[in-house]
């Protein structure tokens, strides 16, 4: 089943799509960076560019996916957003655009930094990932990615 990794030109980020590449029938990238899709795209991803907080753009990206790697880094890092500035804006914002696509599984990958409670409910289940080794990460989303149920 698809699935999109918003924020897949994050460290962690790619870490997780080149892990998803190997188990997921479909992975779609929600990146800003743009110099970051060609390498994406030799990996066999569906890539999305766009500014993370414009929450139409992400919805549409994730549309029929069944799973969705949020990646908080990129709802308060250094790249431009023109949308929402505030990243809790930005992360409802996602949470908003894929219960609007019809995701049903979402999983937040966190770093320490990120406030404790996350938007949601978004999707039936619902999963916290907290972010450290990208490698360590990203076992961890693909097996939660994979599960039948959480």
């Amino acid at each position: 089943m698809p699935v999109i990794v918003v924020g897949a030109d994050t460290e962690v980020g790619k870490a997780v799509v080149s892990l998803l590449c190997r188990q997921a029938a479909e992975v779609r990238a929600f990146i800003t960076d743009e110099a970051a899709a060609d390498s994406l795209k030799k990996q066999g991803v569906k890539v999305a560019v766009g500014d993370v907080s414009d929450h139409s753009h992400v919805e549409a990206a994730a549309l029929y996916c069944f799973c969705a790697v949020l990646v908080t880094e990129a709802a308060s890092d250094g790249r431009v957003r023109s949308f929402v500035t505030d990243p809790e804006g930005v992360m409802s914002g996602w949470a908003e655009a894929v219960r609007q696509a019809g995701v049903k599984r979402v999983i937040w990958v966190r770093t320490q930094n990120d406030p404790e409670k996350l938007p949601g409910p978004v999707g039936e289940v619902a999963s916290v990932v907290f972010g450290g080794d990208g490698e360590e990460t990203a076992r961890e989303v693909g097996r939660l990615e994979e599960a039948g149920n959480l």
